[in-house]
C-alpha cells in the first residue's frame, strides 16, 4: 500500500518523542548532550559516506556526466542554496514553529526561553527527519509500493526522537507535520509518476542529499548554525538536472 512507510515513520517519531518527554527527567543533561553529539557524528559519517558513494557512481558514467560530475554536483548545491535563500525556507520554518508554539501555549504567557526551545526542537527534528537521500529515496520507493527503506528510517528516527525530545522538548513531536507533508507529497508524486525516474537522477539526489545530511550532523554535533533548510531545493535541482542528462 503506497504511503504505509510514511505512516510508520510518523508513528515512530511520535512514540519516540512521547518516550523522550516522559523519560527526560531520568536522563542526566551530560548524557543527553553526549548522545546528541554522537548521533550528530554518526549522521555526518552517514552523509559523507552516502555522498562519496554516489559521486563515485557518477564518475563512472560516460559522457558529460562522467567528465564533469564534480562541477555538476557543486553547481546543483549552489543553485539549490540560492533558491532556498531567496525563498527563506529556514526562516519560514522558524515562523511556522513559533505559530505552533503560540497556539500550544494558548496565551498562557510562557517565557521566551521556552519559545526558543520549542522552535529549536521543531527546527532540528524537522531537518533531521526531512533532509537526506533516505528520506527522498524512501518516500519515492514507498510511493511505488516498497516501504522497506522508510521502515529502516522509522527505526532510526524513532530512536533519535527519544533523545531529541528529552533534550529539546515537545517541539520535536510537532516535526511530524513537515514529515507528513514532505514525505507524503513525494510518495504521492512517485505513485503518480510510476517508475520512470531514471537511476542517474536518484544517484544525483544521493550525492547532494549526503551533503545536507552531513550539515545536519554538524549542527547536532558541534552546535553550528548551518542553514541546511535553505539548501533543501538542491535536492530537487539535482533531480531535474540529472533527469535531463540521463
Amino acid at each position: 500500500m503506497p504511503g504505509l512507510g510514511v505512516i510508520v515513520n510518523v508513528g515512530a517519531i511520535l512514540v519516540g518523542s512521547a518516550v523522550g518527554l516522559f523519560a527526560g527527567r531520568f536522563i542526566k543533561p551530560r548524557m543527553r548532550k553526549g548522545i546528541i553529539q554522537v548521533q550528530g557524528l554518526a549522521t555526518i559519517t552517514i552523509g559523507i559516506a552516502g555522498s562519496v558513494a554516489a559521486l563515485t557512481k557518477l564518475s563512472g558514467v560516460g559522457g558529460l556526466v562522467g567528465r564533469y560530475y564534480l562541477l555538476l554536483f557543486i553547481f546543483t548545491l549552489i543553485v539549490g542554496t540560492l533558491l532556498g535563500e531567496l525563498l527563506a525556507i529556514e526562516t519560514r520554518l522558524k515562523q511556522f514553529g513559533k505559530v505552533l508554539q503560540k497556539r500550544l501555549d494558548a496565551g498562557d504567557g510562557e517565557a521566551k526561553r521556552g519559545d526558543r526551545r520549542f522552535v529549536q526542537g521543531f527546527m532540528t527534528a524537522s531537518l533531521v527527519y526531512c533532509v537526506g537521500a533516505m528520506t527522498i529515496l524512501g518516500s519515492i520507493q514507498d510511493g511505488l509500493g516498497n516501504p522497506n527503506t522508510l521502515y529502516v528510517k522509522a527505526l532510526l528516527d524513532g530512536t533519535l526522537s527519544i533523545f531529541l525530545a528529552s533534550t529539546l522538548g515537545v517541539g520535536v513531536a510537532f516535526s511530524v507535520l513537515p514529515v507528513i507533508v514532505f514525505q507524503g507529497a513525494l510518495a504521492l508524486i512517485a505513485a503518480s509518476l510510476g517508475d520512470i525516474i531514471p537511476l542517474l537522477a536518484i544517484t544525483g539526489i544521493e550525492a547532494v542529499g549526503g551533503v545536507l545530511i552531513a550539515g545536519v550532523g554538524l549542527n547536532l554535533a558541534a552546535g553550528l548554525k548551518i542553514r541546511v533548510g535553505n539548501m533543501l531545493p538542491a535536492i530537487f535541482v539535482a533531480l531535474a538536472l540529472f533527469w535531463v542528462l540521463a
